[in-house]
């Protein structure tokens, strides 16, 4: 006998309830760590549901563990994400890249385009290509829609065995290998098996096209293979016997070496990686110490023992472990040299920007991001830092033209929305302030939250001001519509 199919309705539930089935073991990365879930398919999602659901995804995944809010890593991913995205099959889709702080070696790709990687991860690479390998078989898993093929095979099934089997991908092969075999034990033997083999085949044909982008990209080829090889011969110094990332993307010998073969067709040449990939890796490093002076004897005797991957890089990560220990001055001297070797770097502008502003020299601070802004007015966290500044030193017009300017390059940036409301409730526009945080709402995709706002600041709109109320009165009524086609659509 053969049960209905799994609604779209269903399939999402799932996916969000086995969230809560790996909540029960306490284990962050188990919570997060979801599927790949491939590109929209007209059969299962529209792209107004993968959009929505890839909204909600990050809602939970920021609820559970966090992602990291800095702007310079934040730009660095993404551009990296962006350039092996153009080599795909995927280019010119919206696609987030983003780093989560968590010390695991793992990566995963999402809904609606949006993929995590694991500080862990990023420094246990030794080049940029190892790195770029991983975020191009994350986009792989996407644009071969495996989720969906997996879904597709357990639809096919009877309704116990399609439930059982659904559930142990959504939480075994998301990153609870031990919850996903427990859940799936009622299943039928040659099911279970059969998308064990389905999983492996995954893994293989996201090597092959991940290889493909990566060289498309300029990126080494040979890095995939070599990266999960280190990997797997250092399992043994891991206390779980084996990094997360090799149990949710099982490797074996024979998938390395078909790998590397497949590598092994493009012309060898050197592919030395960027610098701000070596820096933002330090700056991992830094956050990694519980202890900022463990960070400073880690960096000092790196840069005396000659330890280290990348020597400016080793020293602008001892700048910040110097900072972090509020030796601002010995930091500054660092950092001032840096600036000499490489005056437009913008991690060295920051971090110089930063010191005058500990050291009590606010008019120090905003001038080096005032010279520099006026040289680089769409570098997205320059204009962040500034817009900071800007608001600190109470120069609110100046805050205004700055985050308006930025908002024109990125409209559904949450944290300028944020950064502008702000200015907004210093400045005393708290009906503008209310309006501006409705719409860093709608970017998360929390239209009710955003309905709260707007309905605040209609109350506290100037009645006289009938521009703005008009204004905010349309934009209520837009996102209200909005909330109820959402409903709608999960009452199915």
């Amino acid at each position: 006998m053969r049960f209905p199919s799994i609604s779209k309705i269903a399939y999402l539930s799932l996916l969000f309830a086995s969230l809560c089935i790996a909540g029960m073991n306490n284990a962050i990365a188990e919570e997060i760590n979801l599927p790949e879930l491939g590109s929209p398919s007209d059969q299962y999602l529209t792209p107004t549901d993968e959009k929505r659901l890839g909204r909600a995804f990050m809602l939970s995944v920021k609820n559970k563990t966090t992602v990291l809010d800095d702007p310079l890593i934040e730009e660095y991913i993404q551009n990296l994400g962006a350039a092996l995205l153009k080599q795909s099959d995927a280019s010119g889709q919206d696609y987030t890249f983003f780093v989560l702080e968590d010390p695991s070696i793992n990566a995963f790709a999402g809904p609606g385009g949006y993929i995590g990687i694991y500080s862990g991860l990023i420094l246990a690479t030794q080049t940029e290509s190892e790195l770029a390998s991983v975020v191009a078989h994350e986009i792989a898993h996407v644009t071969q829609k495996h989720l969906l093929r997996a879904f597709d095979a357990a639809n096919r099934m009877s309704g116990k065995t399609a439930a059982l089997i659904l559930a142990s991908i959504l939480v075994g092969v998301a990153g609870s290998p031990d919850a996903g075999i427990a859940m799936a034990t009622g299943a039928q033997a040659s099911a279970i098996q059969e998308q064990i083999n389905f999983t492996r085949s995954n893994e293989e044909e996201a090597d092959t096209v991940g290889i493909q982008i990566l060289a498309d990209a300029e990126f080494d080829p040979r890095a995939m293979p070599v990266f999960f090889e280190r990997l797997t011969h250092a399992s043994r110094l891991y206390e779980s016997g084996i990094p997360e990332i090799l149990r949710t993307h099982p490797v074996t010998t024979n998938r390395v070496a078909d790998a590397l073969g497949r590598a092994e067709t493009y012309d060898y040449r050197q592919y030395p990686g960027s610098l701000r990939y070596y820096l933002t890796r330090e700056t991992l490093r830094v956050n990694q110490f519980k202890e900022p002076k463990d960070a400073i004897q880690h960096f000092s005797s790196g840069l005396d023992e000659g330890r280290h991957l990348n020597e400016e890089a080793h020293r602008y990560g001892y700048a910040l472990a110097l900072m972090a220990d509020s030796q601002f001055k010995t930091a500054e001297q660092t950092i001032e040299a840096l600036l000499k070797q490489r005056p437009q770097q913008l991690e060295y502008i920051l971090a110089s920007a930063k010191i005058a502003r500990q050291l009590g020299k606010p008019k120090d601070e905003l001038k080096i991001l005032d010279t520099y802004y006026q040289l680089m007015p769409e570098n997205y966290p320059l204009s962040v830092a500034y817009i900071e500044a800007l608001t600190t030193a109470k120069r609110y017009r100046q805050a205004r033209s700055a985050a308006a300017h930025a908002l024109s390059l990125r409209a559904n940036d949450t944290r300028l929305y944020r950064l502008v409301g702000k200015v907004e409730e210093l400045a005393g526009n708290q009906a503008e302030s209310h309006r501006l945080l409705a719409e860093a709402y709608v970017t998360e995709g929390r239209l009710r939250a955003a309905i709260q706002q707007l309905e605040t600041a209609l109350k506290m709109v100037d009645g006289k001001d009938f521009h703005q109320t008009s204004r905010i009165e349309s934009r209520l009524i837009k996102i209200k519509q909005a909330a109820k086609q959402e409903e709608r659509k999960e009452k199915g």
